[in-house]
């Protein structure tokens, strides 16, 4: 290759660039412009054949759908201009595709997915005796002694809450989720060259790219703010997570997305407060006042913008 073909390179590469960039830069100027906080999915894991994981004596799908309902009613109660969506309100089974496809077809500008946490409980055993049997060896009969077991499970001592967002490798799921619901765009607030891309130009891609950053980004907050809240109750905190597997309808909601592991119920201490009234309800509030924490953030970052754009 000679010294001018690739100077001529050089520059068009800067070029493209800088274009890029620009392109970016409006994008983002728009995209800054969604909706706030309008519609919250509360989503009750598991359900109906699907128990979830158990206790000693409960499951988790009862008590996602209790925390799930409770934290229906304290969201009404405590943020009036939103509308709350849930996936379901009784004990039935609906997969993680259904799951999503309702919470986009809702218009959800947030989902938030409960569950309880567990492990693997190991097993013990106690020697408890010894049993006479007759058996017959070489031709002769002989009494042995064959010692008896007692076996029980060995209770776990993992305890505390942990709140999930998609993994990052699960980018291109989250912008496909985008890509296949356009109204995310169809806002009263966006320009109008937004409301009718080509789902697959590369300025509709650009944004596309742009709102998954943003919504990585929302739901990271929100996470956070869930596990200050729950800390602020007494609860162990487990830190925000990504899992790049498990979670699939966290990249499938065209929208910020978490979900919250309630406790241990694996745990007899944890599974008694996660079936408890009290627990119920101190594990929604806590959620509840996240979630108006982060709507209070949002709306204030669009406003500042806003302004800014003027």
């Amino acid at each position: 290759m000679n010294r001018g073909f690739k100077y001529i390179s050089l520059i068009l590469v800067v070029v493209a660039t800088l274009c890029l960039s620009t392109i970016n830069r409006n994008t983002s100027t728009k995209i800054a412009q969604k909706k706030g906080v309008r519609k919250i999915v509360i989503d009750a894991g598991h359900g109906g054949s699907d128990y979830g994981a158990s206790g000693a004596y409960s499951y988790e799908k009862n008590i996602a759908l209790a925390v799930a309902l409770k934290l229906e009613q304290q969201i009404k109660n405590d943020i009036t201009d939103v509308e709350v969506y849930m996936t379901r309100r009784e004990d039935y089974f609906d997969n993680v595709k259904i799951k999503a496809n309702k919470a986009n077809a809702a218009g959800g500008d947030l989902f938030i997915s409960i569950h309880c946490n567990d492990v693997t409980q190991k097993k013990g055993r106690e020697l408890v005796g010894h049993e006479s049997k007759r058996v017959r060896k070489k031709g002769k009969w002989r009494t042995i002694q064959v010692p008896q077991y007692r076996y029980y499970t060995i209770p776990t001592s993992a305890k505390g809450t942990e709140t999930y967002i998609w993994g990052i490798n699960k980018n291109d799921d989250k912008e496909q989720a985008l890509r296949e619901n356009q109204d995310i765009f169809k806002d009263s607030s966006m320009d109008s060259e937004l409301k009718n891309f080509d789902p697959y130009s590369p300025e509709q891609s650009i944004a596309i790219s742009l709102r998954t950053q943003q919504y990585a980004e929302r739901s990271t907050n929100l996470a956070y703010n869930v596990q200050e809240e729950f800390i602020n109750i007494g609860r162990s905190n487990r830190d925000v997570r990504q899992r790049g597997v498990g979670i699939w309808v966290l990249q499938a909601v065209a929208m910020p997305a978490i979900l919250i592991e309630l406790g241990f119920i694996s745990n007899p201490e944890e599974e008694a407060y996660l079936n408890s009234e009290e627990g119920q309800y101190a594990l929604a509030n806590a959620i509840a006042r996240a979630v108006k924490k982060y709507k209070q953030n949002i709306e204030s970052k669009i406003k500042t913008a806003s302004q800014i754009n003027k």
